[in-house]
């Protein structure tokens, strides 16, 4: 009886021991280890940002909707006031000009970040010729160098310079074209806004701006050459992000805009 036993209690251990070992067959094995995210590079994340804005490009290339109802209220210019339009992208929208130019209420902020002159040209009949303004300062280009709404070409961008000046002149509005600012790599924070945009694109640029204003009669307004440090970058305290400038960075552009404006509104400029 007792070796019966036996036999039945290592039969029993057994059975125990091979539903144990069937339970571990039928468990799923642990998760294998995601592999390491390879960081995006400068390219795939200007792609991630131009999706980001899908909806815009789609639905409002120009951006119109953005000061539509401010022109709406704004009345005409009064007998006698030479009002100034800001015209640009980021740099301009980021502007905060009632600091910049306390007590000069005709100066008219109409800037959006992130526009190309492909986007400009679209909004320029709202948001300058129907404003009725003097002069228009128009700071555009850096966006276009970065492919901000794809790849356009420098004769590309010159090409729409072009029409901006016609458009304007066209409504006798005086038009100042303000360089394209230099950028640096000095801050963390630079990073795409420095390798987007290519030094020598911006001297290109800059220069074709320039003789474009002296053959067209407009008034070029040289905020590189006040900016620029000796390794033809932006000076690193005028913006902790390699771009857009910061108070130390307007403090240096507002005199030379109201020195531009200036002159435009005289006989020199016509």
């Amino acid at each position: 009886m007792v070796l019966k036993s036996g036999r039945v209690v290592l039969f029993q251990l057994g059975l125990v021991l091979l539903s144990g070992m069937r339970g571990l067959a039928q468990q799923s094995p642990p998760p294998a280890t995601a592999p390491q995210a390879r960081p995006l590079t400068g390219s795939e994340r200007l792609q991630q940002w131009r999706q980001s804005r899908r909806s815009i490009y789609m639905n409002d290339f120009g951006e119109l909707s953005r000061y539509r109802d401010a022109n709406a209220v704004l009345p005409a210019p009064a007998p006698g006031e030479s009002r100034v339009v800001f015209f640009g992208d980021s740099i301009t929208d980021g502007w905060h000009l009632d600091e910049s130019f306390p007590g000069k209420l005709n100066y008219i902020n109409r800037g959006i970040g992130g526009q190309t002159t492909s986007q400009m040209l679209v909004r320029f009949r709202q948001d300058v010729i129907d404003l009725e303004p003097k002069v228009v300062v128009i700071l555009a280009g850096t966006n276009d160098i970065a492919g901000n709404t794809g790849p356009i070409s420098l004769a590309g961008i010159e090409a729409n310079y072009t029409t901006l000046a016609e458009l304007a002149r066209q409504h006798h509005i005086k038009v100042i074209y303000s360089s394209i600012l230099p950028v640096h790599e000095y801050t963390p924070q630079a990073g795409d806004m420095f390798t987007q945009r290519p030094p020598e694109k911006i001297l290109a640029l800059n220069a074709w701006l320039k003789d474009f204003c002296s053959a067209n009669g407009s008034l070029y307004l040289d905020y590189f050459s006040a900016m620029v440090d000796d390794r033809g970058f932006l000076k690193k305290d005028l913006a902790d992000d390699g771009l857009h400038p910061n108070k130390a960075g307007y403090k240096i552009m507002a005199p030379l805009a109201d020195a531009a404006i200036t002159t435009a509104l005289s006989a020199e400029v016509k």
